[in-house]
Parts: C-alpha cells; sequence; structure tokens
C-alpha cells in the first residue's frame, strides 16, 4: 500500500516520505482469540517486533496509558494525533475542516504506515484509524495490538466537555458517541490481539506480564527479527485468510 504524500496544508507544514515495507513472517499471536480475561494470562506476553499498538475510542485513555505504559517498559511513546499535527502545523480539527473526514484518515493511513515501519515503540492511534482496511492490516502485522475497551457511558462522561473532537460535532454528541461505538467496536476486536478494560489497574497488571517474556525459542527469535510488514501484503494474506483464496490472486482493494 503506498502511502499518501504529505502535502502540507500550510507552510508550516513538513514532508515526510512514507516507507514502504518488505513483507514479515506471521505475527506470533496470529489467530490469537480477542476480548481473553486478563484473569487468565497465565505466562509472559512478548511484544511482535518490540512494539505495542494501543486503539480504542476517544477517551479510552490511549494516550494518557500510553504514555505510562511507555515510561514503565522503557519505550518511546508515539501518538498518531500528534504525530500528524506536528507533521501538518495545523491542529486535528483544522484538518477535518480544510479536507473533510476522508482526506483526513488518508493522511492518518499515511501516519500509521510510517509508524509501524518504527521498532521499540508504544503507539496511540486516533479513535478512527481502524475504520481504514489497510490501517488494520499495518497495525496487526507490525506490533502488539491491544484494543483499550470502555463502555459509551464511561466514554461519555470522559469527554462530555471536550471542545477538540470533531467526530463529536453533532446535534447530540451522547448519540454520536454511542453509535461510533457501535461501529467500531467490532473493528478494534478484529485488529486486537488482546483486549484490556481502560483502567491503569487492569493495564499495569498487563505490562508487568511484559517486563519478563520468556526465553526465545528460534522460532520466536527468527520472528523478533523480521522486518516490518508491507501493510499492502499483510492486507491480502488476511482476505486470503478469510476466503481460504492464494494471496498473490488477492487483487488490491480499490481505494
Amino acid at each position: 500500500m503506498q502511502a499518501v504524500p504529505f502535502a502540507p496544508i500550510d507552510a508550516r507544514a513538513a514532508n515526510s516520505p512514507s516507507r514502504n515495507a518488505p513483507a514479515a513472517r506471521p505475527h506470533p499471536h496470529a489467530g490469537a482469540t480477542t476480548g481473553v480475561a486478563l484473569a487468565r494470562y497465565d505466562r509472559s506476553v512478548g511484544l511482535h517486533r518490540d512494539n505495542l499498538f494501543l486503539v480504542g475510542m476517544m477517551g479510552a485513555g490511549k494516550t494518557t496509558l500510553g504514555r505510562q505504559v511507555a515510561r514503565r517498559l522503557g519505550k518511546r511513546f508515539v501518538d498518531a494525533d500528534h504525530e500528524m499535527e506536528a507533521r501538518l502545523g495545523v491542529p486535528i480539527p483544522t484538518i477535518f475542516e480544510i479536507e473533510g473526514e476522508q482526506g483526513f484518515r488518508e493522511r492518518e493511513e499515511a501516519i500509521i504506515v510510517d509508524l509501524c515501519a518504527l521498532t521499540g515503540i508504544v503507539l496511540a492511534t486516533g479513535g478512527g484509524a481502524v475504520t481504514r482496511p489497510g490501517s488494520r492490516a499495518c497495525l496487526r502485522a507490525n506490533g502488539t495490538v491491544i484494543y483499550l475497551h470502555a463502555a459509551p457511558e464511561t466514554l461519555w462522561m470522559r469527554v462530555r466537555h471536550a471542545r477538540h473532537r470533531p467526530m463529536l460535532h453533532a446535534p447530540n454528541p451522547r448519540a454520536r458517541l454511542a453509535e461510533l461505538y457501535r461501529i467500531r467496536d467490532p473493528l478494534y476486536r478484529e485488529v486486537a490481539h488482546h483486549v484490556l478494560e481502560s483502567d491503569r489497574d487492569t493495564v499495569m497488571r498487563f505490562v508487568r506480564l511484559l517486563e519478563s517474556p520468556p526465553p526465545a525459542t528460534p522460532a520466536a527469535a527468527d520472528i523478533a527479527e523480521s522486518p516490518p510488514a508491507s501493510c499492502d501484503e499483510a492486507q491480502r494474506a488476511d482476505m486470503a485468510d478469510a476466503t481460504g483464496a492464494d494471496p498473490a490472486q488477492v487483487a488490491r482493494e480499490p481505494r
């Protein structure tokens, strides 16, 4: 998948070349069931390519908890929305205003492609990043994905006073939030390797499992050293798994 070029919105914006990464070996958690209760974890958990990617609704705590997790694990924290604002020189609401949601999602997907080529990061994604199939495939193929889940009522209590959430600019923002949850919750669960409730204690218990990974077997070490996965190839592989077709015969989805 070719990343969308970062044409600046204004003179302060800086272009950033995207990476076209080669294909990688399968994720060590491929096929893992999402929604596994934390109490059932009875062994250490490793990170694919040493990356932890956080997905979830606005208000789930991806940025706040992500910073704490990165500090605990000694990794670099990256917020995809903040990265976009830094590259373009304007805030997220301005991008929505000028280019609409479709234009924003195209830029967001390009950011995801670039950031997925990194290693050793904790990445907080935007709430709507999972709405693009290419972004979902890229995230799942290049790191361990955690869905920080919270019920719509909890999310509303956290974001009800926010004025910088373009997706909540609606006559009834509470109903709009519930509708976004209904649409996105299945997508978060599709891309996630683990689903955690978005409270600090639950997340930090999970992090403790990451701090003492089991000894690497030759196969696991081989996977850990694999290069970043091409998002286009990862997406075709996912489609092939679902249909039983040869990945080489799965055509690229029209844009």
